[in-house]
């Protein structure tokens, strides 16, 4: 589905934006108002990607409600994908924790 396909994309790009965000709040520890206005901004990121996840997981509920199952290579592709976006999002929380 190239919806989810480019749902997937911003996905990516939002946790990069996180993960930047995560990194400059501790390149600024020496600035506590600015480095907590990076940490926001890195945890909106973050909170802009699981919407956007959610919006997978309602793409795949509909196509099987209507449908049945999904593909097994989309879902096999999908599955590659989502951990692999998961493992960086956990990144990104280790980072700003």
């Amino acid at each position: 589905m190239k919806k989810i396909e480019q749902i997937a994309d911003y996905i990516d790009e939002e946790i990069s934006d996180a993960m930047k965000y995560a990194r400059c709040a501790i390149q600024n520890d020496d600035d506590a108002e600015l480095a907590k206005t990076y940490r926001t901004l890195s945890n909106e990121e973050l909170g802009h990607a699981m919407r956007l996840h959610d919006e997978v997981v309602r793409l795949i509920k509909k196509y099987r409600d209507e449908h049945g199952e999904p593909p097994q290579k989309m879902m096999d592709r999908y599955e590659y994908i989502h951990e692999k976006q998961m493992r960086r999002y956990a990144d990104v929380k280790v980072l700003l924790s």
